[in-house]
């Protein structure tokens, strides 16, 4: 069960697990992708169906034909999508709200500008083994569709040849035509180096497990890719007035993942410390996940006491958590001292599992302390921008001497000359 850390070298000790836990690569697993990534980029197709028969343990064509999964989405319940066509609008609602539009100015004989142009194609990864996730299909497909992106491929893992009827159904509600069942390294590397039967992307976005993260950092720059995501995170603010029942269960909503996901308290107060220590222990003992969460909490839970909430808000931003949750007596007071999280979540009717789903905002966040420098998924992650400058003679005119020089002072002579031949004119 987690512990209370209440020192300064206790609480290092664990934030330095935390970091271990995020930078660590297996060099096994490191070299058994790149291996299967090699052989996809010299192999195609062959080397791909090989991989599928070996993991997922069929020898059924690589893409799924249209009537496929038509006939699988048809088997969902019909409560269920009624539950993804609210989170699809939702989700759709929130993103329309990012879109960025071309624009440019004239000053002194110059036109400046910048071109908003959508990625032409993308690859989006689809987990699909021990469990299947239709959110993860609307929370990636969807801001790539608002963005403009019109050729859009899925690789969805199905072990055993079974095709998940949910995510069938997201695929179909989305309307994506193009679909294949393939998983793990060799999807990433389908979708990176192209095959005869999968085109060339040019991103590939989706969570996977840690197969699927390595590959993705390891073919980033053949092509685009979201982010590395690591193991899923939550950290939690609060004070003497949040309701332990509230965080023990937002606590577990993360733990549940796998054993290597962290959930965090940290709180000023010591009774609400015991009280959801307490309530843990309740709500534990009712989940079908139990042995899973209960290692998560035991390896990288804790809940971290410190002198005042402001000193608790330090520790947020010092650890930069994909979710954080606030509450406390305000927690929109407290809010504006937050630099670093993938998503916050405030007050008590306001749990992560909320932004997983159906609020929103996107689900795809960054972990592992990289919300210091990173964002979540979104439509500008499906956009180029392209530079735009046009200038008549008098603009040339104005800025020429100044280029010149410069371009004479790093040596490009070249550079100059544009100017010289130029001027003459």
């Amino acid at each position: 069960m987690m512990k209370i850390l209440r020192t300064r070298k206790e609480i290092t000790a664990f934030l330095n697990i935390l970091r271990e836990r995020a930078s660590g690569v297996n060099p096994e697993i490191e070299k058994a992708v790149r291996n299967i990534l090699s052989d996809v980029k010299k192999n195609g197709d062959a080397a791909v169906e090989k991989y599928t028969r070996k993991f997922d343990s069929h020898n059924l064509t690589l893409k799924l034909t249209s009537a496929e999964f038509k006939r699988s989405a048809k088997t969902a319940d019909k409560k269920i999508i009624k539950a993804l066509e609210l989170s699809a609008r939702r989700i759709q609602d929130f993103h329309e709200r990012q879109k960025e539009k071309s624009w440019s100015f004239k000053k002194n004989g110059a036109l400046l500008g910048q071109i908003i142009r959508p990625i032409e194609r993308i690859g989006v990864y689809v987990p699909g083994g021990k469990a299947s996730y239709p959110s993860t299909v609307l929370m990636n497909v969807i801001p790539a569709q608002v963005a403009g992106v019109e050729d859009i491929a899925l690789c969805v893992p199905t072990p055993n040849g079974e095709i998940n009827p949910y995510v069938m159904a997201a695929i179909e509600l989305l309307g994506v035509k193009e679909v294949y069942r393939i998983g793990g390294a060799q999807a990433v590397g389908a979708m990176a180096y192209g095959t005869k039967s999968v085109r060339k992307v040019d991103k590939i976005v989706g969570p996977g497990n840690i197969y699927v993260a390595l590959a993705k950092k390891i073919v980033f720059g053949e092509v685009d890719i979201d982010m590395i995501a690591g193991p899923s995170e939550i950290l939690i603010i609060a004070d003497e007035t949040a309701n332990p029942s509230f965080i023990a269960a937002d606590l577990l909503s993360q733990a549940e993942h796998d054993e290597m996901a962290s959930s965090i308290l940290a709180t000023d107060s010591d009774i609400l410390a015991e009280k959801v220590l307490r309530e843990l222990r309740v709500q534990l003992n009712v989940l079908k996940r139990k042995h899973i969460a209960l290692k998560s909490l035991e390896r990288f839970g804790a809940v971290i006491k410190t002198k005042s909430i402001a000193k608790a808000i330090d520790m947020a931003n010092e650890i930069a958590p994909e979710h954080l949750e606030i509450m406390t007596k305000n927690p929109e007071k407290d809010v504006k001292h937050i630099r670093n999280a993938g998503a916050v979540f405030l007050g008590q009717w306001t749990p992560e599992p909320l932004g997983d789903y159906s609020a929103g905002p996107n689900h795809t966040l960054p972990t592992g302390g990289t919300a210091r420098f990173s964002s979540p998924l979104g439509v500008y992650d499906f956009i180029k921008r392209t530079s735009l400058l046009q200038f008549d003679k008098k603009g040339f005119m104005l800025l020429s001497d100044t280029v010149e020089a410069i371009a004479d002072i790093e040596g490009l002579e070249a550079h100059a000359n544009t100017i010289r031949i130029r001027r003459g004119h």
